[in-house]
């Protein structure tokens, strides 16, 4: 189904009268639209290309990730604490970074 049929069965359900709407439709046509995504095995999913990058080591305490130099391309800046053990993820572009120590 495409955006516009999605939006007129939105229509529609708003449209029956009643004070309430039933998304159950839309949610089956999402969950059908994600699947047909993922059928192509062959290739990675984001979150598994991006797993694949090691973290990346910081000398300082606090990193700032901003996603990319060019504004239009990046995400807002995002301050990451390096206080603890594991790797810190940024949350918009799951970016891992962990403290490097100098003993």
């Amino acid at each position: 189904m495409s955006y516009s049929g999605l939006l007129k069965t939105l229509i529609r359900s708003s449209n029956l009268g009643s004070t309430t709407r039933n998304f159950c439709l839309v949610s089956t046509q999402i969950s059908n639209h994600t699947a047909k995504w993922m059928q192509d095995t062959s290739k990675k999913s984001p979150m598994e290309l991006i797993n694949e990058v090691p973290p990346i080591k910081v000398e300082g305490r606090i990193v700032a990730c901003e996603g990319d130099n060019d504004p239009a391309l990046g995400h807002p800046i995002e301050f990451i604490c390096l206080d603890l053990k594991e790797s810190a993820v940024c949350k918009y572009w799951g970016l891992r970074y962990v403290q490097e120590h100098h003993h």
